[in-house]
């Protein structure tokens, strides 16, 4: 059964996938970015080369989201997915199920500050950037890679609130996380990732591997080892030149760098979910 990492794009789910492939996948808790091998992304090629190669047709691809997940709890175990994918049903064919998902961590960060992560990683102006949270979304690639086992596939988002309320919504186990109390208190963050968890599969773990946990996978500590080598998500620029993936993180303040009108409309479009959320 899978237990999703859902999120809109560059709200901080390889920060949570990073706490978590620490907390499954090693005994002593210090992060290393192989780890993020062990959490894969959904949808991508591997899981449905072997219903189909029509890759970038959304109406094909939704056929087989559940064939594919069918295929990967086969084995009846806990398994952690990382997703960017709307939790929504076209005609028949539903993303996910009650038989396939077992929970969900859906980490969430205030739209006025995704603005200037987007507009980084996908080489796009603050406007368009606003207009991607604004508008349903499909992208066909989030990598460079595109070989077929770890190609990543076609993927729709919808708009930022859509995504948030589709997952909240078809889901009975769901764990919420901010990305803004991550950087406040991460401690209380950890403990609360740890206790969601502890009812589906068991953890072992204490209180060094926690700081272990939480000092490896820290904003600073993640970005010097991007800096070293061995991240390989990162997006492209117009050059094909390779952009920095942990790029401002905290430091990113809608405050200090998005402009009023912007801000404005964000704040109208979204006022009903970033009340709800506490952003307003």
């Amino acid at each position: 059964m899978i237990i999703w990492l859902a999120s809109y794009p560059k709200s901080g789910n390889t920060w949570v996938r990073s706490i978590i492939a620490a907390l499954m996948h090693t005994n002593d808790g210090v992060f290393k970015f192989e780890l993020l091998n062990q959490i894969k992304q959904f949808p991508s090629k591997k899981y449905f080369k072997d219903f189909t190669n029509d890759f970038e047709n959304i109406h094909e691809i939704k056929k087989y989201w559940e064939s594919a997940q069918d295929f990967i709890n086969l084995d009846n175990k806990v398994k952690f997915f990382k997703t960017h994918h709307i939790n929504c049903k076209i005609g028949q064919y539903s993303f996910t199920s009650k038989k396939n998902t077992l929970a969900t961590i859906y980490i969430t960060r205030d739209p006025r500050n995704l603005v200037n992560s987007i507009s980084n990683h996908f080489s796009k102006s603050v406007e368009d950037s606003k207009n991607f949270l604004f508008a349903p979304k499909i992208i066909t690639k989030f990598e460079k890679e595109d070989d077929l086992d770890n190609g990543s596939l076609i993927t729709l988002l919808g708009t930022w609130n859509e995504h948030y309320n589709f997952w909240k919504n078809n889901n009975e186990n769901f764990l919420l996380i901010k990305y803004e109390d991550l950087i406040n208190n991460t401690n209380s963050e950890l403990d609360k990732i740890i206790a969601f968890i502890k009812r589906f599969t068991p953890i072992q773990t204490d209180e060094i591997k926690n700081k272990n946990i939480i000092k490896t996978t820290s904003f600073n500590y993640l970005q010097n080892l991007e800096e070293k080598g061995g991240f390989d998500e990162n997006a492209y620029d117009t050059n094909d030149t390779k952009k920095k993936f942990f790029n401002l993180g905290p430091k990113n303040n809608w405050e200090n760098n998005l402009n009023k009108k912007i801000k404005d409309e964000i704040e109208l479009k979204f006022y009903v979910e970033m009340k709800e959320l506490g952003y307003l």
